[in-house]
């Protein structure tokens, strides 16, 4: 099956992606052919508001080539999926890989080991040892900064690849799950949703790597 659908050729477990929806026009979030994604409005990243003395927190930092991505995680709706991606983060899984399907307005998809090597044609097909179940909610809708989980075909085969919203696509709600939100760095989102891209495949022809991955209080 082709990654293509929603399968942003990393968002599904295939060469097309690893999202299995069926997007109008939008990333291969699916491990399918991506259906017509709804006309998207560029917005200001939803950065959560922060008062002097809050209490402290963890959060995911993404060092890319691009420039740095900070995302807090949502426990409250995924937490089986938000320890699995710390749990991979703090063993330096994610380092070296890279965002290798990038559809502007819609989505930049990562994660997959094997984006690490030198074969273009696997990225978005690999995966890590385990499979985590849906965690569905309707608390947060897929827009523009939201991280989400990408998967094949199975909505419980959740894995290590995931991307990050760049427009909004509330189609994917209840298809996929959220598991973060961008609360610094979505200018990075944005330059990387800007690169140029191979057509088909919305592969970066240049790669757009994760240097760093690692889970931080702040």
């Amino acid at each position: 099956m082709t990654m293509s659908t929603l399968l942003v050729r990393g968002l599904s477990m295939g060469a097309a992606g690893l999202i299995a929806f069926t997007l109008t026009a939008g990333p291969g979030t699916a491990q399918d052919k991506p259906a017509a994604t709804p006309a998207v409005t560029a917005q200001p990243a939803p950065e959560a508001p922060r008062t002097e003395g809050a209490m402290k927190k963890e959060v995911a930092v993404i060092k890319t080539n691009h420039g740095t991505i900070v995302f807090e995680f949502l426990p409250d709706v995924a937490p089986k999926m938000v320890q699995n991606f710390k749990d991979l983060a703090n063993s330096g899984f994610y380092n070296g890989t890279t965002f290798h399907r990038v559809i502007p307005r819609f989505m930049i998809q990562g994660g997959d080991p094997l984006s690490k090597d030198n074969d273009p044609d696997n990225d978005g097909t690999g995966g890590s040892p385990n499979k985590m179940p849906a965690e569905f909610t309707r608390k947060y809708s897929h827009v523009r900064g939201i991280v989400s989980t990408a998967r094949t075909s199975d909505p419980n085969s959740g894995s290590c690849q995931f991307f990050i919203m760049h427009g909004d696509n509330k189609g994917l709600d209840n298809q996929y799950t959220i598991f973060g939100r961008v609360i610094e760095g979505i200018e990075t989102v944005d330059k990387i949703a800007a690169v140029r891209t191979s057509k088909p495949g919305d592969r970066p022809l240049q790669n757009v790597v994760m240097e760093s991955v690692t889970v931080e209080t702040r």
